[in-house]
């Protein structure tokens, strides 16, 4: 299992227009094959922060969405909501909990 941190950091009069864009991706990215949950949350100390956690099945997995129309389409209209590059990592399951 392949977990997945994203934090991206917004122009503050950005911010609609990415929950616009998640609102309408999160069902297909939840529904894309090897992917196992998606979730937003929001840095408590930076308000223009947000993340996204996310689970897949492998590497191969999430790699097969950075290279779908999907991830392409999504994250060049979220990327031109930025006011700083995103920071992105990846980290495999040693332990996982019942």
């Amino acid at each position: 299992m392949l977990v997945r941190f994203v934090r991206m950091t917004f122009r503050e009069e950005a911010l609609p227009d990415f929950h616009a864009i998640f609102d309408r991706s999160k069902h297909h990215i939840r529904a894309f094959p090897g992917n196992r949950h998606l979730e937003l949350l929001r840095d408590p100390d930076h308000p223009a922060v947000r993340m996204t956690y996310s689970l897949w099945d492998s590497a191969d997995a999430l790699e097969a969405y950075r290279q779908s129309e999907l991830f392409r389409t999504t994250w060049a209209a979220t990327k031109a909501l930025f006011a700083e590059k995103a920071l992105a990592f990846s980290g495999e399951k040693l332990e996982v909990l019942p």
